[in-house]
């Protein structure tokens, strides 16, 4: 029986990993020993990004919730309070883009959060 090498599965494997370290600087872009690595770390970095891109756009929102609740003459945790105590289920997403876009309609939720209060 013939002896089957592994050369074609190596080169596969190797050339897989040095085309995600395309366009990386210097010679993790050409060596594979330092594009596995490279790549493995870009793939640890963009693993965390992901987690951490759902994090800063939730403080984003409550940002923007809080300054349009301090326009209204409301802090931010008592307005949320009120919101559920009125049954506004509205997701903080939403009550950003409201506080953004429409700020009468913003103004109307907050009347109806204090009054729930």
């Amino acid at each position: 029986m013939a002896r089957i090498k592994g050369a074609m599965m190596t080169r596969k494997r190797r050339n897989k990993v040095l085309k995600l370290a395309k366009g990386y600087w210097g010679s993790k872009s050409k060596h594979f020993k330092m594009a596995k690595q490279a790549v493995m770390k870009s793939g640890q970095y963009a693993y965390i990004g992901r987690k951490q891109n759902k994090r800063n756009f939730r403080r984003l929102w409550i940002a923007r919730i809080s300054a349009a609740c301090k326009l209204n003459g409301m802090n931010y945790s008592t307005f949320m309070n009120g919101c559920k105590k009125a049954g506004i289920t509205l997701n903080r997403k939403m009550l950003s883009e409201i506080a953004i876009h429409d700020a009468a309609g913003f103004a109307a939720i907050v009347e109806k959060a204090k009054a729930a209060l």
